[in-house]
């Protein structure tokens, strides 16, 4: 049976290829006109977003309902992950099985614009870019209980309380004057009204960020943050409920043998084969001489799911699915009205072939 490659890591600019560099190569006298160039192996990233849900206890939040008439405080510190969204992309990686030599004739100013990696993009012109923009991860929201940052808005009255049960009645009072301070402001009703617009928005901010403190002291609070990782996939052969990342409560997004967390399951399924072109009868066509060669890849259909729920379901284009044909080198060394052609670095299939 073979197993498809797999490899974690973190989410980089150039994941998964999808930052591409171009280097143009030219055919002349010191590469004696020929330009050597990879054909690609078709990789699936798994893109995984996870959030951390991180929730805290305030330090009063047995006296919430009492003082604040409000049940449902957070009564234990406590952090879960959750998976939020997994995306399946497919990209090219040179094959190096594939590797060949494109013969120019001389005179002929042909050229071939690779990537970074040495896959052939383009030939006599410049390839399309196709831009995906990895998903950003989002930071930690702040919490009035982080580093104790609510002491700030102590009162003097609330710092000299000799017990918690009375911090936590001089803090409610404190909550229900700053309550009632911001609603006097916004009904006009007090003696003198901020200066300006900005400054009545900077007070009522003051307000708010204070209210929020003294509140987390008893509700506590609840923060987010999503990391996105990436997983590397090499479909080789079919395959049905193959375990390619976990889920972990305590860790997040885990390897496939990390038994801490809940697995993920990929089933990829062949739902076309590349087939060698025929001509008008219907008989397969005879490679040309020196071809220049282009791959006409298979289709895939890729489902993720957690055991239960489908997180993922699409087709994708796959170059060992598929076949190698070839195109007439003389359509690229044309002196007079040369040939171009753009490929797909993803799968080596043509995108376009024109003059």
């Amino acid at each position: 049976m073979k197993y498809a490659f797999l490899s974690l890591c973190l989410l980089l600019t150039t994941s998964a290829g999808f930052a591409q560099e171009t280097k143009r190569l030219t055919a002349d006298k010191h590469n004696e006109y020929g330009l050597v160039f990879s054909l690609p192996q078709t990789h699936l990233d798994l893109e995984v977003v996870a959030t951390k849900t991180t929730r805290k206890a305030g330090p009063y939040y047995q006296y919430a309902e009492k003082y604040l008439g409000i049940p449902g405080a957070i009564t234990q510190d406590s952090e879960e992950w959750s998976l939020t969204s997994v995306k399946v992309n497919p990209y090219g990686v040179p094959d190096p099985d594939e590797e060949y030599l494109m013969q120019f004739k001389a005179g002929s100013n042909g050229y071939i614009v690779l990537d970074e990696n040495g896959l052939l993009l383009s030939i006599n012109t410049e390839p399309a870019v196709d831009s995906i923009a990895p998903t950003a991860p989002k930071v930690k929201t702040k919490s009035p209980l982080d580093n104790n940052d609510y002491a700030k808005v102590y009162s003097e009255e609330l710092l000299m309380s000799a017990s918690t049960a009375k911090m936590a009645e001089v803090a409610a009072k404190q909550l229900y004057r700053i309550r009632e301070s911001r609603l006097n402001l916004v009904t006009g009703e007090v003696d003198e009204l901020p200066a300006d617009g900005e400054s009545f928005k900077l007070v009522i901010q003051q307000l708010d960020e204070q209210e929020a403190a003294l509140t987390a002291l008893f509700m506590g609070t609840t923060q987010t943050e999503t990391v996105v990782k990436h997983i590397d996939y090499l479909p080789i052969a079919e395959s049905t409920n193959e375990v390619v990342f976990r889920i972990s409560d305590l860790y997040g997004v885990v390897s496939a043998d990390n038994l801490s967390g809940a697995p993920i399951y990929l089933t990829l399924k062949i739902t076309e084969e590349g087939q060698l072109p025929v001509d008008n009868k219907g008989n397969v066509k005879k490679m040309p001489k020196n071809a220049v060669p282009y791959a006409i890849p298979g289709k895939a259909e890729v489902t993720l799911t957690d055991g239960k729920k489908t997180l993922f379901k699409g087709e994708v284009p796959v170059a060992q699915f598929g076949v190698i044909f070839g195109l007439d080198p003389s359509l690229f060394t044309d002196k007079k009205a040369p040939s171009c052609v753009t490929f797909y670095p993803q799968t080596g299939a043509i995108r376009q072939l024109g003059k």
